[in-house]
């Protein structure tokens, strides 16, 4: 049987990768897709779906052409390569995952809560060890199914488990997880962390992997048990974990629930069952689902929600003796917007440049984002690198960039890079030319919203206190990005000490970014609640509790004893 030829079909000129307009082509399929089987997991075991219910076939965002054997060449048709299964629960199956982990809790007596904190830590270090084994078929499946180029799908996979160990070390040194005697007054205190009970955690397509479980590692460290609602895009790799959760966890500690979040999420929490929420996505989304809960006051809540996140060129930075300056700052906004096809919460979503000095930043943004390679996920050039723009995961997400540039090119933007907003493969495809849009204005519709893709909206400015205004009055308070120069620090300092009150994090010539991982990542108003780290994220998690006695007749005697028994005051 012959190879089949995997290539992109161009409206374009085709250009070979090392050149600008790149597309990387891939003579031969040497990377197979994925086929992933559907699995559910129930009371520790994994299994296939019953009889009951629905299965659905989950296809790749890249699209590929097809060989046909009867001819010598390459038949034009599109197809989607189906890589795997995903089983849809209804509202009655999702509730009886719900009961596996109410029981696995009983009432904070079940035996995850109940182990010490040594115990679980080896657990969860059992579970990493039997992941190993997947590790390479979950970083397929993320280049399949959600477009991420190889080293940044292997990032993923790589970063996540680092996290998770480094979040180890963290408790392992933490006092209020690995606690001493303390004597205050006549009083002595013992205080350690533990658990809030069953949490909901509901993770990203974009970081379905790394965002998720750095949700869901940090809950289960602390004791809590977890329902974890697969993503309904980028889901696979879950199914790809539970033989590991399975192997390393008791029964009933994580459970997971797939299909429809509408169907399936409501009727979880209506059952006031869940005593926390994890949740990383909209905030219309988060709203909706906290307020099914019947008491909403006692819902732990930890939201990471919609980000639009600022780029400020500040004129200082266009002297001439600040070229090189300039060009690196450059390249670190172009990277910031279009890494991922700005598919990241962290990801530049509007820059804003002096009026006077646009054209020269438009001239040096756009030769930037026309040398970036665009292909597909596997796709090599001749240095060795991955394309930077890869396929959308859907249809959906190029609909919204389209809308987004429209609404924009009627009111007076234009797409000032070659080819911005192009479709890549034909009408199947979702391989979206990044789209650079100049002047963006306040009554453009991408000015205020978050487009989570491949699109660059940029604002000339006269006055930086409009830029001021809109950071200001803005919904969101992620992050934000500072260009200057030492010329500049005065103004510099200036919007910093302005910003500190609205945003989570301010960077200074660079790009916004969660990592370091051990740096809190947070963020006010309307794009976060709780803090993400190593250190931090336990504690979101977890609440202190408190042993006390007063060292008089034998109590300190009595004290030491029952500790010698204890599981929850063992050290670690």
């Amino acid at each position: 049987m012959r190879n089949c030829v995997l290539i992109i079909i161009l409206s374009l000129t085709l250009h070979p990768c090392h050149g600008k307009n790149r597309v990387c082509v891939t003579d031969k399929i040497s990377n197979e897709p994925p086929n992933v089987l559907p699995l559910m997991m129930r009371n520790g075991n994994v299994i296939e779906p019953s009889d009951g219910v629905k299965i659905s076939d989950v296809t790749g965002c890249c699209s590929v052409l097809k060989c046909d054997d009867e001819q010598e060449e390459v038949s034009p048709q599109m197809n989607r390569r189906v890589i795997g299964q995903m089983p849809q629960m209804n509202e009655e199956q999702a509730l009886a995952v719900l009961e596996d982990a109410k029981a696995a809790w009983k009432g904070g007596a079940g035996t995850w809560p109940q182990m010490s904190l040594g115990d679980r830590i080896k657990a969860i270090e059992l579970f990493l060890e039997e992941l190993k084994s997947s590790r390479d078929k979950i970083i397929k499946v993320l280049m399949w199914e959600i477009g991420k180029n190889v080293n940044d799908a292997t990032s993923e996979f790589d970063r996540t488990v680092q996290f998770i160990r480094q979040m180890i070390e963290e408790i392992k040194q933490d006092p209020e997880f690995n606690s001493a005697w303390e004597t205050i007054g006549a009083t002595n205190v013992f205080v350690r962390r533990t658990a809030i009970g069953v949490i909901l955690c509901l993770g990203p397509y974009n970081y379905p992997l790394n965002e998720t479980w750095a949700i869901a590692l940090s809950a289960l460290l602390v004791g809590n048990v977890l329902v974890l609602k697969i993503p309904t895009v980028g889901g696979l790799c879950h199914l790809l974990t539970m033989d590991a959760f399975s192997k390393a966890l008791p029964t009933g500690t994580i459970n997971f629930i797939s299909g429809s979040g509408r169907t399936t999420m409501p009727p979880l929490m209506r059952t006031g069952l869940i005593d926390g929420l994890g949740f990383i996505g909209g905030s219309n989304a988060a709203d909706a689902l906290i307020k099914e809960h019947p008491s909403p006051h006692r819902l732990k809540l930890f939201l990471q929600l919609e980000a639009k996140n600022m780029a400020i060129f500040l004129s200082n930075l266009f002297a001439p003796d600040n070229s090189s300056l300039l060009d690196s700052s450059i390249d670190e906004a172009v990277t910031g917007s279009t890494s991922y096809n700005g598919q990241r919460c962290t990801a530049l979503k509007i820059i804003f440049v002096p009026h006077e000095q646009a054209e020269v930043f438009i001239e040096k943004f756009v030769t930037k984002v026309e040398d970036l390679a665009i292909g597909l996920p596997w796709d090599s050039s001749k240095d060795g690198g991955y394309p930077k723009v890869t396929p959308l995961p859907n249809q959906k997400r190029i609909s919204y960039m389209k809308q987004l540039i429209d609404d924009a090119i009627s009111k007076g933007a234009k797409i000032v890079n070659k080819n911005g907003g192009s479709i890549i493969g034909g009408a199947d495809s979702t391989l979206m030319v990044p789209a650079v849009l100049f002047p963006v204005t306040k009554d453009m519709d991408v000015y205020y919203e978050e487009q989570f893709g491949p699109v660059i909206p940029i604002v000339p400015y006269e006055d930086i206190n409009t830029v001021l205004e809109y950071g200001r009055d803005g919904d969101y308070g992620q992050q934000v990005s500072i260009f200057t120069s030492n010329e500049g620090a005065s103004v510099a300092s200036d919007v910093l000490d302005q910003f500190s009150a609205v945003f989570g994090k301010i960077n200074i010539n660079s790009q916004c970014g969660r990592s370091p991982d051990s740096v809190p990542f947070s963020g006010r108003r309307s794009s976060a609640m709780g803090v993400m780290s190593v250190k931090y994220a336990v504690r979101e998690f977890s609440v202190p509790t408190v042993i006390a006695y007063k060292d008089k007749n034998s109590n300190s005697d009595i004290v030491n004893e029952i500790q010698q028994y204890s599981r929850f005051m063992e050290k670690l």
